[in-house]
This record gives structure tokens, sequence and C-alpha cells, in this order.
């Protein structure tokens, strides 16, 4: 049975049998990030993945979306123009009016027609998509959906490219772990869908910081500030079920919240820099005054505490209409600091560092994406980012459930911890006792 939407918080600090699993290895993607100033003139001893225009050609590949919105449509044109000889045959979704429209997209954009029969709606669709002779398969849905999808893809032996985050919950999150390990042992591609670790600017930057550009890393800073959402009124005739599928971005059990579901790219790229490096703690503030749908904040502030206080990260995220907007990854460290995106500063101020556009111009991000996966396919060499996806969307769990209960919440309980969010059966018709209320930090929870 549904839970109602002020989420049950209860059991969030209580020991669960995923504890047993541990922290998180770190992903070996980028190679070691060590910030010692003995690297500073051994830039090719940081790896970084190869930014290429396209996939090398291999067999005919043939994929299916599941998930059929702005997202997911953009996705599967990404995968289009990743290689050569690939297709999408089929689609999933909730809803046939967003497969229309993603069918239209695929048509008119790449010539690519999907037959009804290849058409799968409903809170089963994800499973007729994986079984119709795909080679691999999108997961673009709501995240809360992400760890069952998953499982089912991995059962039946498809590479996955997965959307962050990966859960809305810590045992989604650590569900993600173990299905990305079976995975990597059947010889399974996951790549998922952190853009940030895919733009060449960036790779640039982070490798001559992990060459020692800067120092020692010493403290973060990171702002992300933007309008609210998009975001659906319930219409006549909608049950509580459809109303918030399709308001779906609005609702923590759904989406985890705008901290995990946009800032979580921030984090992650903050990982990145910080060598993948676990927060001991989360201290996170938040509110909501402004949204006028769903359960979840407008604003959150948190700090992150590395190494027993020597680092200090403050992470903040608003989405209101009508305020100044930011974007800001900013990394300080003993020898000087850098936005991340392309430009190292000396601690003077003066540029020590800028990346030239003229000679490397900006790539899609979105589409190397697609491209690494084909390319893992298509070489048979396989390739796993999934633990890295686990512990950037868990990190930005832990701020979340910080700001929801007015606790500071540390690495070994979002690790122990037994919160579930979301039914444990799906069915459109009435949610018992559904509400639209954001929770209260420092209130015992409701039941």
């Amino acid at each position: 049975m549904m839970e109602n939407s002020q989420v049950n918080r209860r059991s969030f600090f209580k020991t669960s049998a995923f504890g047993a699993l541990g922290t998180i290895t770190a992903p070996i993607i980028l190679g070691g990030c060590s910030n010692s100033a003995s690297k500073a003139e051994k830039l090719t001893d940081v790896v970084i993945p190869e930014i290429l225009d396209k996939a090398p050609d291999g067999r005919p590949l043939k994929a299916g979306l599941i998930g059929c919105g702005g997202r997911g449509t953009g996705a599967a044109v990404n995968f289009l123009d990743a290689g050569n000889d690939l297709q999408i045959t089929a689609l999933g979704d909730f809803f046939m009016d967003k497969i229309d429209a993603c069918r239209e997209t695929l048509k008119a954009r790449k010539g690519q027609v999907i037959p009804d029969e290849n058409c799968f709606t409903g809170f089963d669709a994800y499973k007729k998509v994986i079984d119709s002779g795909v080679d691999l398969v999108l997961l673009c849905e709501p995240q809360v959906f992400r760890p069952v999808h998953y499982e089912y893809a991995v059962q039946q032996g498809k590479h996955c490219f997965i959307e962050k985050p990966c859960a809305v919950d810590p045992v989604g999150a650590r569900k993600m772990q173990v299905l990305g390990r079976q995975a990597a042992q059947q010889n399974l591609s996951s790549v998922n869908g952190f853009v940030r670790r895919w733009q060449k600017d960036i790779l640039e930057t982070y490798r001559r910081v992990a060459g020692g550009a800067i120092g020692e890393i010493t403290s973060v800073h990171i702002s992300r500030m933007s309008g609210s959402m998009w975001f659906r009124q319930r219409e006549k005739g909608w049950s509580d079920m459809e109303y918030v599928m399709r308001n779906w971005v609005n609702f923590t059990w759904m989406c985890g919240d705008h901290i995990v579901d946009n800032l979580i790219h921030e984090i992650d790229l903050m990982s990145l820099y910080l060598g993948e490096k676990k927060p001991e703690r989360a201290e996170a503030t938040g509110g909501q005054h402004r949204r006028s749908t769903g359960d979840m904040y407008d604003f959150f502030s948190v700090e992150y505490k590395y190494d027993n206080n020597r680092i200090r990260a403050h992470c903040t995220t608003r989405n209101i209409n009508g305020c100044d907007n930011q974007y800001l990854v900013m990394i300080y460290g003993s020898k000087g600091y850098t936005n991340c995106y392309n430009t190292i500063w000396n601690l003077d101020g003066t540029v020590a560092w800028e990346h030239s556009y003229d000679e490397h111009p900006r790539n899609d991000a979105y589409m190397q994406e697609l491209i690494q996966l084909v390319k893992a396919i298509s070489t048979n060499t396989p390739y796993s980012d999934m633990e890295q996806n686990v512990q950037s969307t868990l990190m930005a769990i832990m701020a979340r459930e910080s700001a929801y209960t007015g606790k500071f919440v540390t690495w070994d309980q979002i690790m122990a911890s037994d919160l579930k969010l979301g039914p444990d059966t799906w069915q459109f018709g009435p949610i018992p006792g559904f509400k639209e209320e954001a929770p209260i930090p420092g209130l015992p929870p409701k039941v």
C-alpha cells in the first residue's frame, strides 16, 4: 500500500541488511585523482576518456526507450547520432500521448518509424520493451522506477544507458550498486547520464587539477540557482496516481527532490575533482516558499564534511522564478583555484591556464554518453560507471534527508538506512492519505 506523500521517516536511521555492503568502490574510468604537487608536470599520468565524433562501426544495434518524455526522446536522438547501423525499435511509457510525441520526433528528425506493435504503455511496459528483441535499453523513466527496470534489464542480459540519479532512496541506490556489479560480471555495459564527465573542457581542466595545478584541495563552493521546474496542475478526471505521474518532477518519491534530480550534476562534478572521496557527514537546511504543486523544497543549502573537517564543501541550490540565476562549481587549493569548466587561477587571481575553444571546440556531452555505450558494445570492451552514479546519488540523498529531518546525516547512516519511497505495487487510482505537504524539519514525522 502506498504511504501518504508526507514521507514516513521513522525508519530512516535504522540498520538494514544492505549496510553490510560497506562503502562504494571508486570508479576507475578517469584514473586516480591525486592532488599532490609532485604530479604537476605529469599530466600524461592522468587518464581521461577519449572524446570521439562517433562510435566505431560494429554490428547493427537495436535499442528500446523506456520513458518517452523530453529527456528520453533526446537520449534516443543522441543514440541514433552516436554511430552507424543504430535503430530505436521499441518505445515504452506510462502514457500513450508521450509515446506519440516521441514517435513523431524520431520520424521527423531521424526517419525512424516505430510500429504500433512495438509501442507499450502501462506499468509493465518496461518488460515488453526489454523483451522485444533489443540489444540495449535507454532508462529515462522517473527515477523511482530505475532499480526495478534495471534489475529486469540485467536479468535479460541487456546493456543500459541509465539517466541520473539512479534512485530516490538509499535502498534503491544500494540495489543499483549490487545490480551494477552483477551486470559487470556478465560483461554488460552500463553508462550513466552524468554529462559533465563527458565534456572536453571539463576533462582537460580536471586533468590539470589532478596533476597538481592547484595543489592540495582545501574547499569547494557550488551554486545552482535557477527558475522553477515545469509543473502540471491537476486536470479533471485524473486519479491521484495519474496526477503524480504526470507531475513527477514535483514529488520527492518520484524524482528525489531537485537536489537529487538536478544538483546531483554539480555534486558529481565535485566528486570527480575530489578523487571520488566520500563525505563523512552532510549538514543541510532547506524549505518551501513558492512551489505550487507537489511536496518538495524550493531551496537547499548543505555543507559536506570530509577528512575530519579538513575539507568542507558548501553547496546551495534554488528553484524559484524572479530571482538571480547562477551555475558555479569552484574548487580551491593550496596553489590556486578553478571553476572546473575551463579556467585555473593562481592564488593572486591571475590566470594560470585557460581552455582554448578555438583549438578544442565544445563537444556534445549528451551524445558522448551514448557514443561510449555503443563503443563498448561494438568493440566488446565492457564499460560501467555505476559505482559513480550510486555514490553521487547517495550524497544527494543524504543532503536531502538532513534538510528534511533537521539532523546531520553521516555516510554510515545513509549506507545503513532502510528508507524506501513509493509503493510496493503500482496502479492507477486513488492514493490512500494523499497530500501535497513538504517535510517540516525538527518535528516528528507524520504517519
